[in-house]
């Protein structure tokens, strides 16, 4: 394999300003390049600079985004697909960030951003690195997988997508990931969850994992991936749907041509498999104590969901919020939350926000795994600046 043994993504957006109506220059500032980060294994990682004229570079925001899967590409799905400059078919995304730096995440990349901004926190407090550090966004993260597995059931009965024999069936599938956890079998919690989603679509005929309104096309149900192997099946429900036909030609094609750094033997989404087969043995530990130690070190931690999304559902994220052992949870809990308009639609909510001191929730409604970039950054300018 050479060199390019092994290569990840890691897209990093530095200082994208307010987007003022006006199309993104083309020709704007970016730097992109390969970082070994051990013997055979180099993670590329993408910078856009922000195309303000009359800040100093210290006063912009920096942003950096970690995409989930395991496996999914930022530099390709987060980069075109939802909060790069550039939308798929190149043209400018009117949504952008306005905010101190942040480390943002989604799904999976969560447990990454968590773990992340910890290390960073306490390289900060030793003096090893300088960095004005803000905070982190856990968007529908994979904090704590066995309350969203356990919380599957009811959340699906209750928008009636689930009878009683299918809750008792989805039930009986999350109460073997439970033991397995429990017993620190996490490979086979993994497999096991695999199972429980076979078991959620077959009851459900087929719904979507990321947003339950909508329904999976026949050729990445249950039944036609009845045979697949354990990680061909998650590859095809969980990195599948971020590799499209068009987004797949654009990152193989112009981009890999303009970056012109690609090896020759690295195929853009072709690892993906490899990745997440890899990631088995972490993909089901929770990352709960990090949080915690997170907020009671005073970082700025801030949840945000989607209301339609099932694999991550919001119900199991409040279920570990409540379990935090942070002191200022109590007075958090006994808040009222409140409303915001979606920022396309004035007068109708769009999210609802609770926030107490240095932890926030945001309820995102109408949304589903991804949630909306321009919905999120809308409800977080309107709460976090002045």
């Amino acid at each position: 394999m050479g060199r390019f043994q092994a290569a990840s993504s890691l897209l990093v957006l530095f200082a994208i300003v307010v987007n003022n109506g006006l199309s993104v220059p083309m020709e704007s500032r970016e730097s992109w390049d390969y970082v070994e980060v051990r013997d055979g294994a180099h993670m590329f990682w993408w910078l856009y600079y922000a195309d303000s004229h009359s800040a100093h570079y210290q006063d912009l925001p920096l942003v950096m985004w970690l995409q989930g899967g395991p496996g999914g590409s930022g530099s390709g799905f987060g980069n075109f697909e939802e909060i790069g400059p550039l939308k798929r078919d190149l043209e400018p995304r009117k949504a952008s960030w306005n905010v101190p730096f942040y480390i943002f995440s989604e799904s999976y990349g969560g447990k990454m951003a968590a773990a992340i901004s910890l290390e960073l926190t306490k390289a900060i407090a030793q003096g090893t690195v300088k960095c004005n550090f803000a905070g982190v966004a856990l968007g529908d993260s994979w904090i704590s997988p066995l309350d969203s597995v356990m919380t599957w059931g009811p959340y699906l009965y209750t928008t009636s997508l689930l009878d009683d024999y299918g809750l008792a069936d989805v039930n009986t599938a999350a109460e073997a990931v439970k033991q397995a956890v429990e017993e620190q079998q996490f490979s086979k919690a993994t497999e096991l969850w695999s199972v429980a989603e076979t078991v959620v679509e077959q009851n459900t005929n087929g719904v979507n994992f990321y947003n339950i309104l909508t329904q999976e096309p026949d050729e990445k149900s249950a039944l036609s991936l009845l045979f697949a192997p354990p990680p061909a099946l998650q590859a095809q429900r969980h990195i599948g749907r971020l590799h499209s036909r068009t987004l797949s030609e654009l990152m193989n094609g112009p981009i890999r041509k303009k970056l012109g750094i690609i090896p020759q033997n690295v195929t853009w989404g072709g690892q993906a498999e490899e990745v997440f087969t890899n990631m088995a043995g972490d993909f089901m530990k929770p990352v709960v104590d990090i949080v915690d130690l997170l907020l009671n070190a005073g970082v700025n931690v801030t949840i945000y969901n989607g209301q339609l999304d099932l694999i991550v559902d919001t119900m199991g994220q409040e279920m570990w919020v409540k379990r935090l052992q942070w002191k200022g949870l109590p007075s958090f809990n006994q808040l009222r939350w409140t409303p915001l308009d979606d920022p396309a639609s004035p007068g109708i909510t769009g999210a609802f926000y609770k926030s107490y001191k240095n932890f926030a929730f945001y309820w995102i409604l109408k949304a589903g795994h991804m949630v909306r970039l321009s919905m999120f950054s809308f409800t977080y300018k309107r709460t976090h600046i002045a």
